[in-house]
């Protein structure tokens, strides 16, 4: 029986998971909000909120305890400085997990996961908005690439008809040899 066994696991060994969760924390604090799956981000919040619990005591053992768990020198300056300040008057809960819905290939679950005390969350840019730039930018090289070939027919002169291609074993007609 799984009693008091809180931990979870992911379907990874112990340093392998340790690695994946801190490197899922550095990314929310870089990032202020991280799309993952919901079980992951159900394993990042009980980290990232203990980290943001050292950022608030602020002393250098602190500082020391959240770099063995993070191995990131600028993610734990980062913490330190701007996401603990900003939690300052709140007693835990630092984290929102906000439910996405299906992943399209797998079916997997998704989430955000994000600081509630986050100053600005940069949207995504949409995907219409790429789409439309692409399309203005192939017409004006394909035009291009028309112009090209009607001024080089001008300039030179009749050129023979090109060779047939050989066909291949099944495109063969019965009278043609190898």
């Amino acid at each position: 029986m799984r009693h008091q066994k809180k931990r979870i696991k992911l379907g990874r060994k112990a340093e392998h998971r340790k690695a994946l969760l801190a490197n899922q924390v550095c990314s929310l604090i870089e990032h202020q909000r991280i799309k993952t799956t919901l079980a992951k981000a159900k394993a990042v919040r009980p980290l990232a909120e203990k980290m943001v619990t050292l950022g608030k005591n602020g002393s250098i053992h602190a500082r020391r305890l959240a770099f063995s768990a993070l191995r990131q020198k600028d993610a734990v300056k980062r913490l330190f400085d701007d996401i603990a300040p900003r939690s300052s008057e709140r007693n835990g809960g630092y984290t929102r997990i906000v439910r996405l819905g299906q992943r399209k290939s797998d079916s997997a679950a998704m989430a955000f996961i994000e600081w509630v005390d986050a100053a600005q969350v940069v949207e995504e840019t949409p995907v219409e908005e790429k789409k439309a730039k692409r399309k203005e930018v192939e017409p004006k090289q394909k035009e291009a690439k028309r112009e090209e070939p009607e001024a080089k027919e001008k300039e030179t002169a009749p050129k023979e008809e090109p060779k047939q291609k050989k066909r291949r074993w099944f495109g063969r007609k019965s009278g043609e040899e190898k």
